[in-house]
């Protein structure tokens, strides 16, 4: 009868701990996991919410950098931390490419999407050329010549995968070669050794004040404060949107008070006008997604990936 009793007192007294540990989260930092090295323009960005979430939180987010694989090593390790609500991670586009080029058997389904925090738009950037001044032009002269303009691109990566976005839509063809980085392709085109990248402001603006290069379209979904002249896809018939959008996750089954806590500080902080400035100064915007919005943009996003397997999967 004593044990009986013993074990119901227990019971009684972790039913009753159980909702303190929402309440009461988060009572110590919050590892945020980057899968990415130091210096790349996703531990830049994220440095950016870790440096400046505390009073939105109430705790620090210390950054741990766990690169290798396509930025896969990192989310296995947060994939398998304790669903407590102490370990966050970042994803984006890469992850969607890597689980469909078998780079990993992780899919963003394998997290708690929180929050998108950052889209840096990409654009469809050329050589200087007397052949076309701009999109239009772009447009009527590549479809004259299907597998003539070297686009360069990492093969099987997001460049790859934008790239051929834009092939579908307007029915065009590129020849493609293959470069790991955004700088080695910038200076493959600038060198005249390409006819087109996709890139964004931070790694291409400088080029353009120069003369070396020209941007053509915007994939955001407004034009760009920086290249106001530059039109969008959507401006141009087509509702496509070629960004780099980086989001907070946290381990399959954390508690919905926990992601509720982390999304509302997540969402504070995108207000944040101190943090808005900083990551415009890295070149990249503010975007703020809460966690059903998130979901059903990655499951879009996912889709869209998949059907382009047959280009981008070599």
């Amino acid at each position: 009868m004593k044990l009986i009793k013993g074990l119901a007192a227990l019971l009684t007294a972790a039913m009753l701990a159980a909702p303190a540990v929402a309440e009461d989260y988060p009572e110590r930092p919050v590892e945020f996991i980057v899968p990415w090295s130091p210096g790349g323009g996703s531990d830049t960005l994220m440095r950016l919410v870790s440096a400046n979430i505390e009073p939105h939180l109430g705790v620090e987010l210390p950054i741990i950098n766990m690169p290798g694989v396509g930025g896969t090593v990192g989310l296995r390790e947060a994939s398998r931390r304790n669903a407590d609500g102490y370990t966050v991670s970042q994803v984006h586009e890469g992850l969607l490419m890597a689980s469909l080029t078998g780079l990993t058997e992780l899919t963003w389904e394998d997290f708690e999407p929180i929050a998108l925090m950052t889209a840096s738009p990409q654009f469809l950037i050329t050589k200087p050329t007397d052949d076309y001044s701009n999109f239009d032009e772009f447009v009527a002269y590549a479809k004259e010549r299907p597998n003539e303009l070297t686009m360069g691109v990492t093969l099987g990566g997001l460049p790859h995968l934008f790239a051929a976005m834009i092939e579908q839509a307007y029915d065009l063809k590129f020849k493609y070669v293959g470069y790991e980085g955004t700088g080695e392709r910038v200076r493959a085109v600038v060198g005249g050794n390409l006819d087109l990248i996709i890139g964004d402001v931070a790694s291409s603006l400088e080029f353009a004040k120069n003369g070396d290069l020209e941007f053509l379209v915007a994939g955001s979904a407004e034009r760009h404060p920086a290249l106001p002249e530059i039109p969008t896809f959507r401006e141009k018939g087509e509702d496509i949107l070629l960004t780099v959008t980086r989001g907070i996750v946290m381990p399959k089954g954390t508690p919905e008070e926990v992601r509720n806590v982390m999304e509302a500080a997540l969402q504070n902080l995108a207000q944040d006008e101190t943090y808005i400035e900083q990551t415009n100064n890295a070149g990249s915007q503010v975007t703020f997604m809460g966690q059903e919005e998130y979901r059903a943009y990655l499951a879009k996003l996912d889709a869209t990936v998949k059907s382009l397997a047959s280009v981008v999967v070599q």
